[in-house]
């Protein structure tokens, strides 16, 4: 077993808060092919990963549209018609965030590559954000996962010893990012890997 754990630091996006750009999209395209097309094309998870930075939604919004121009409308619908993407939580993740909550010895953070411009949305819908006893946010922070310097900044902000804290995420490559700095990670698939990880791995049974 690992040093002993002491804070949990939670990713949100496909681990806590199902958000997927494709429930907005399957109202414009007629064929999944279509939005697949788009979004590996288009409106591309590199693009959007710059907004998470900070870079302002307006502008990114024009700057696509002038190099793709015929696309026009579908590129203004991205974060013009956002909160369609925003799905409801994805419960049994939150009910083991619940329960690491109501242990003592743990603290509790979010990590989240998130516009600054589309959080407040998420904020307003989902009650359970305002139990994490810090939220850090990519687009607010003007950096974002997997680079050292934002989770840095959590660390500092919190006075976090990266050995005994564990980030939770979806993306691989995020995980890698919170190993280089000294942070432990698991790499999310679903809540009942996510549970035998904690208790096999790091001796958190809930």
């Amino acid at each position: 077993m690992e040093q002993q754990i002491n804070t949990i630091i939670f990713d949100l996006g496909a681990v806590l808060i199902d958000w997927n750009p494709r429930y907005m999209y399957r109202k414009l395209f007629k064929t999944e092919q279509e939005i697949e097309w788009f979004l590996e094309n288009i409106a591309t998870n590199d693009w959007n990963e710059n907004q998470d930075a900070g870079y302002p939604l307006a502008q990114a919004t024009q700057d696509l549209i002038t190099k793709h121009p015929e696309w026009e409308n579908e590129i203004a619908a991205y974060y013009g018609r956002w909160i369609e993407m925003l799905g409801d939580q994805l419960h049994e993740t939150v009910e083991i965030f619940q329960a690491l909550k109501n242990m003592a010895q743990f603290k509790i953070y979010a990590l989240t590559n998130w516009s600054a411009e589309t959080f407040p949305r998420a904020l307003e819908k989902f009650a359970f954000l305002q139990w994490f006893d810090g939220i850090v946010v990519s687009g607010e922070e003007k950096t974002r996962k997997p680079y050292p310097e934002f989770f840095q900044i959590l660390l500092n902000r919190y006075q976090i010893s990266p050995s005994r804290a564990v980030l939770i995420d979806d993306n691989l490559r995020n995980i890698k990012g919170a190993e280089a700095v000294g942070i432990n990670g698991i790499h999310f698939l679903d809540a009942g890997q996510l549970k035998t990880d904690l208790k096999d791995r790091f001796g958190i049974h809930l």
